[in-house]
């Protein structure tokens, strides 16, 4: 019996060819884990938040620029909106991607529609000085109950465990969310100075997001302490083009916790954006 053997040459050979094999198996992962599939995708909150930060626009979705927008979240994939204003309040379900207004009631003239939050699956809108807030059934907007407050109403959000409602003024209140008792205040402080104007809140990754009226600033309260620990500065965001003489201000926070992405939007503006927020470059300010 002859035992045929291998030449250097054809052993050379054959290494190099089961090597290019492995070679292209692992460009061919690497290309798999870089395609659609297996990219990370970008997100809107980075591991670490900056004392001062800003942002980029991911995506940009078309809004009503009639809607002055005075409470904006986002829940089952579309976003709800309270819009102000008397003779022109709103509740509304709206979708994202095409800014259509797929559900809407009208609020009663003599109320000024403010903050929107959430609970369990219900809907909370608060209004401005009339002291009165409704509660409707997430699904067909029917009305459930109507509940008092002491103050005005501006922002609200929840936290899992409490509503929490802003009245323009340094403080934040926390109710329960089963009777809308004030529960207790809090003072909102930077450096130990009170923060005025507090508007639109949204409960983000355990801190209060909220719009500071009339500015171009978002801060970041941790809820315990009543402490900014930070600020973000949107400025820029509507272009110049995009505005005309009914344009208001920037208020109106939404996050997708699935996500996470970030949406933010103002009163009578056209576009939603979607946002990353970057530290800020010290060196352009």
């Amino acid at each position: 019996m002859h035992i045929k053997t291998l030449s250097k040459r054809n052993l050379r050979r054959r290494h190099r060819l089961a090597l290019a094999f492995v070679l292209l198996g692992l460009i061919i992962q690497l290309l798999a884990a870089c395609g659609p599939q297996g990219r990370k995708p970008i997100t809107s909150l980075p591991a670490n938040l900056e004392a001062q930060m800003t942002y980029e626009v991911l995506n940009v979705y078309p809004h009503d620029p009639e809607a002055f927008t005075q409470g904006l979240i986002y829940l089952d994939g579309v976003l709800y909106e309270s819009t102000g204003l008397y003779g022109r309040s709103s509740l509304r379900k709206v979708a994202l991607e095409t800014g259509e207004v797929l559900q809407i009631i009208d609020i009663s003239p003599e109320y000024f529609a403010e903050g929107l939050t959430d609970w369990e699956d219900t809907l909370v809108q608060l209004t401005w000085q009339e002291e009165t807030g409704f509660v409707y059934h997430q699904d067909d907007f029917s009305l459930l109950k109507r509940f008092t407050y002491p103050t005005e109403g501006w922002g609200l959000t929840q936290d899992g465990e409490k509503l929490i409602m802003s009245d323009g003024t340094d403080r934040l209140f926390f109710l329960d969310p089963e009777t809308y008792q004030v529960l207790e205040s809090l003072r909102v402080t930077w450096e130990g100075e009170p923060v005025q104007r507090i508007n639109e809140l949204e409960f983000i990754q355990g801190e209060v997001f909220a719009n500071i009226w009339q500015t171009d600033d978002i801060i970041r309260i941790n809820p315990q302490t009543g402490k900014v620990m930070g600020w973000i500065d949107m400025r820029g965001i509507l272009p110049s083009e995009s505005k005309n003489q009914q344009t208001d201000v920037l208020n109106g926070i939404a996050y997708d916790p699935e996500e996470d992405r970030l949406f933010i939007t103002g009163k009578f503006w056209p576009s939603l954006f979607e946002v990353r927020l970057i530290p800020v470059d010290k060196d352009n300010y």
